[in-house]
């Protein structure tokens, strides 16, 4: 099953994803999403590791309560779908882009 895998080479193989998993990691940093809701009554914005980073509220809902709150549920949840859907990104284009050891030649899904 393992003939002809040189350990050297899988080491160097996995120092090669375990760097590029950390600028990755890095580069979500500065990634922003945002997902408004309400017609952009209310706005979200994440940094690619799924930190809030800003929230945007219209004066016009500081006076009704329950709609504030179902609006800023809605576009902290989209805005964390958003980040999810990022991450899985670049998980297959670092896959894709030749990191995996056990694909056949795979494609990068963008």
């Amino acid at each position: 099953m393992f003939e002809g895998l040189n350990m050297g080479d899988l080491g160097k193989m996995l120092e090669e994803v375990q760097q590029k998993a950390k600028e990755l990691e890095e580069k979500s940093e500065s990634i922003e999403l945002t997902a408004r809701s309400g017609g952009g009554l209310v706005k979200v914005t994440a940094n690619g590791k799924g930190e809030i980073i800003d929230i945007d509220i219209d004066d016009s809902l500081l006076e009704d309560k329950e709609a504030l709150q179902i609006l800023l549920i809605s576009a902290i949840n989209d805005v964390m779908k958003m980040v999810e859907d990022n991450k899985k990104s670049a998980a297959m284009s670092m896959l894709g882009g030749g990191f995996n050891p056990f694909a056949g030649g795979g494609s990068s899904q963008s």
